[in-house]
């Protein structure tokens, strides 16, 4: 593969800002999806969704900032986690203080882990059937919220239209995805929810209103908002311990897939600083109260559509989410989008989700036992089982465990550790 730019070469100023802005237009997806989501799920409150908005920018743009200079220093892009969704959807019976305590402490433990060196043990336990089972887990899991969204009853328009509506834009994205090339194939997602924000606001000029009431200053401080300190409750503790095992997997995978590609020096040492600053971005969003943020591992595909692997071309991408944190004004126009646009779009990248996992699962040349198949399929079942208990049914159980039990996506794990490591421990082996 032959690159215009290699890691530690910098770009003309202004052929780093463009490769800066192509960064930052597959960063903002992200970033509005999962924001939107925990945001509306905390508060029906604009002027505190916007504010959320502003905290996840500033935690990305920093944590990104961190990592390309003193973390794994590899063109490698951050964002919000997706499985730490799924910690704070089941913990909605206990405090928000309670939730991000979880995550400061979860983020704390992660950086302590990297610290000593024992990852190597952990990682152990992710087996490739492990981690297949957890990337199924995560669409599998969040399949209640993108319900949610694509359901939203309003005056705008009704549940069939709603779904019809999100079928043809899923379809479009592929079929752009198929003919696309370059930079255009790399930014689909932020093309097609703009396209589909306008199309849908056009359609239904009820849907307009979801945004009033947010602020529009130009430019504000944000360090106020839902929380006034951590709460540690066990239940929810151990519910983030499992999410935080899931996004600790998601980490390495994207570290080492972008260090394959570009064969940099001290692997390794690339590894444990990343995760280090994982660790420590995490403990960050705990404090500020917003989801944390993971290393996307989108990347790839973006070097060799541009041909430029060199880290600082992110320092742009970096100070652009740093800046935008700071503008109310800009988050009330990037928060205007219709939920079901967003489920639309969460639909559609949880589809790599599944890609990615199946192809982790069919590597060429190797045999699929039906062993595999049970050690990721009961999983799977039980995670969409748990993942659709009655709000009355979990209720039942004791507070204690109640994080646990709504949350599919760590009993689906934990099932697939037990077969994993407990009970097909001799074809685990031999895979």
């Amino acid at each position: 593969m032959k690159l215009k730019y290699g890691l530690d070469e910098t770009p003309p100023l202004f052929e780093n800002i463009l490769f800066g802005l192509q960064w930052l237009a597959i960063s903002v997806p992200g970033i509005i999806i999962l924001g939107k989501i925990v945001g509306s799920l905390h508060v029906s409150d604009p002027y505190y969704q916007i504010i959320y908005l502003q905290k996840m920018y500033f935690v990305t743009g920093i944590t990104l900032f961190c990592q390309v200079m003193w973390g794994h220093r590899l063109p490698l892009i951050t964002g919000p986690s997706t499985v730490l969704l799924i910690g704070v959807i089941t913990a909605g019976g206990f405090s928000l203080n309670a939730v991000y305590g979880s995550v400061a402490l979860g983020g704390a433990l992660l950086f302590l882990v990297s610290v000593l060196g024992v990852f190597g043990h952990i990682r152990k336990l992710f087996t490739p059937r492990v981690v297949a089972a957890v990337l199924l887990l995560i669409a599998v899991t969040l399949t209640p919220a993108i319900i949610r969204l694509l359901t939203t009853s309003d005056r705008a328009a009704t549940v069939p239209v709603n779904l019809s509506f999100a079928m043809v834009v899923i379809c479009l994205m592929f079929l752009l995805y198929r003919h696309l090339k370059g930079i255009w194939k790399s930014t689909i997602i932020i093309w097609s929810m703009t396209g589909a924000t306008v199309l849908y606001l056009l359609l239904f000029p009820l849907a307009r209103g979801t945004a009033k009431g947010a602020p529009h200053a130009l430019v504000a401080p944000f360090f106020h908002g839902l929380t006034s300190g951590p709460d540690f409750q066990p239940g929810v503790i151990i519910s983030f311990l499992f999410c935080f095992f899931a996004l600790s997997v998601n980490d390495i995978g994207s570290i080492q897939s972008i260090s394959e590609m570009l064969k940099p020096g001290e692997p390794e040492k690339r590894l444990n600083k990343g995760i280090t600053v994982t660790g420590l971005a995490n403990v960050l969003s705990g404090i500020l109260g917003v989801i944390g943020p993971v290393n996307f591992s989108l990347s790839p595909g973006v070097i060799m559509a541009s041909g430029c692997a060199s880290r600082y071309a992110l320092v742009p991408t970096a100070i652009g989410l740093t800046a935008l944190a700071f503008s109310p004004l800009a988050m009330s126009f990037m928060g205007s989008v219709p939920p079901v646009v967003i489920g639309t779009m969460l639909v559609y990248i949880l589809c790599y989700q599944v890609a990615a996992a199946l192809m982790v699962l069919f590597e060429p040349g190797k045999a699929f036992p039906l062993e595999s198949g049970l050690v990721i399929g009961f999983p799977l079942l039980l995670g969409a089982i748990f993942s659709f208990l009655p709000e009355d049914a979990i209720r039942t159980f004791p507070t204690l465990i109640r994080p646990l039990i709504g949350n599919g996506f760590v009993i689906g794990v934990l099932a697939s550790l037990i077969l994993e490591h407990l009970i097909f421990t001799k074809t685990s082996a031999t895979k």
